[in-house]
């Protein structure tokens, strides 16, 4: 796969220090299979979703890995009668990228970002670069500082 994605391109130009981490992508696998290949544990690797509220807006929520998005939850800390994900189409369409290679970074279209707040807790994060099978390792100190996420509570066990 080409090291070189809308995502890392994103990256270098907020000078952001991260490493490259690949693997079989494998369909459908999810952050269960990517965590596995890579050694790494489940909860630092995060996923990039796409939802949108009830009048179709779109947005990324950023999420453990080992946990879901509690639809309820978010909508009610979004204040807004209902949120859910996008249809991969729709997801795609947004971001720019293909649905299991989606990356917060260099994303096609500017949407808000949620990120789960317990994500800032932790020493290294693993999250898609722009590409399947292609994660980057970084701080998330630097994701909230490039990002600029709006911090959220809705994860629940998976």
């Amino acid at each position: 796969m080409n090291q070189e994605t809308r995502g890392t391109v994103f990256l270098k130009a907020h000078q952001v220090p991260f490493t490259i981490h690949t693997y079989d992508y494998e369909d459908k696998g999810g952050t269960r299979v990517s965590s596995a290949k890579l050694g790494a544990d489940e909860h630092a690797v995060i996923k990039t979703l796409v939802f949108e509220d009830e009048q179709a807006k779109p947005f990324i929520v950023l999420m453990h890995g080992d946990c879901r998005v509690s639809a309820k939850q978010l909508a009610r800390e979004l204040k807004v009668k209902r949120v859910a994900a996008c249809s991969v189409e729709t997801a795609e369409r947004h971001t720019g990228y293909q649905v299991g290679g989606t990356s917060p970074f260099g994303l096609k279209k500017s949407m808000p970002i949620y990120c789960e707040k317990t994500v800032i807790d932790l020493v290294s994060i693993f999250i898609n670069g722009g590409g399947r099978g292609f994660l980057v390792q970084l701080d998330p100190a630097d994701l909230l500082k490039v990002l600029q996420p709006t911090l959220v509570n809705c994860a629940e066990p998976r």
